[in-house]
């Protein structure tokens, strides 16, 4: 009807907290300010050679991607570990989840877990207890979901927050230090 306004688009947003043994991922729509859960869980990694884990990472995503096909995706940014070696393959995992989506054709934004917890919880530096509770009063779910899929729904959230234009927060050519960007 004329001078009705025009009725949000439905957006498919697909949250991964990549992991080498455990990665988490999360799917949900976003219509408007609205979001509502989809899927979530976790791809687990046998005990085996670093490509055999990369593979099993990339396949199962792009599994999730082709069942139930989000429209962008949102990765999770790897921090500095104590222990360089353990950063690198977690680099890689998440190198193996942004090629599922890129594959695809999908567009994928990187967000810190600073910006996932300050715009899901409203502190950067929350617990996951946190995260979990605020993922699950913001998609009205009976339960908590597991850490790993709490922190990729999590993802997902901030992204349709700030990545999608319910504040739409520029960060291009930003830095975070202490919580913030720079």
């Amino acid at each position: 009807m004329p001078g009705q306004a025009a009725a949000a688009r439905v957006v498919r947003i697909l949250g991964i907290d990549p992991g080498l043994r455990v990665t988490g991922f999360g799917v949900l729509e976003c219509k408007g300010q609205v979001l509502t859960y989809v899927t979530s869980g976790v791809v687990r990694t046998q005990d085996a050679p670093l490509p055999a884990r990369l593979k099993t990472i990339l396949d199962s995503l792009a599994e999730v991607i082709a069942q139930h096909t989000p429209d962008q995706v949102a990765v999770e940014q790897v921090f500095v570990n104590v222990n360089p070696r353990s950063t690198l393959q977690l680099g890689q995992a998440r190198g193996a989840a942004i090629c599922a989506a890129v594959a695809r054709g999908l567009p994928v934004a990187e967000y810190t877990a600073l910006q996932v917890k300050q715009a899901v919880v409203g502190n950067g530096h929350a617990a996951k207890e946190q995260v979990q509770e605020m993922v699950r009063r913001l998609l009205r779910l009976a339960g908590d979901p597991r850490a790993d899929a709490a922190d990729a729904l999590a993802c997902a959230i901030c992204h349709a927050h700030g990545g999608q234009g319910l504040g739409s927060i520029a960060t291009a050519g930003y830095r975070v230090r202490h919580g913030r960007l720079v």
